[in-house]
């Protein structure tokens, strides 16, 4: 699997940076660093989210926040790499 987060400058002031090391603490924690290639990029063309934007293999995913990357995570990423 490919994540990639947006790091362009509405992402980053939406809370990008914090994004991405949430994803490598549960990357982490759940033994899914071999299985990720995780990656920063700039603009993926939908500032307007109310949050961060990042894409898996060939899907965008907008609105990442810290309060709602539990449950993203879990249904987008844990999920689909363990079952």
């Amino acid at each position: 699997m490919k994540i990639e987060l947006c790091f362009g400058s509405s992402c980053h002031v939406k809370g990008s940076k914090k994004i991405f090391a949430l994803l490598q603490e549960a990357l982490s924690a759940d033994n899914l660093t071999d299985k990720v290639e995780l990656a920063g990029t700039l603009c993926l063309g939908e500032c307007k989210a109310n949050g961060a934007n990042l894409k898996i293999d060939d899907k965008v995913y907008t609105g990442i926040r810290a309060d709602n990357f539990d449950e993203f995570y879990a249904e987008n990423i844990k999920k689909p790499l363990i079952g």
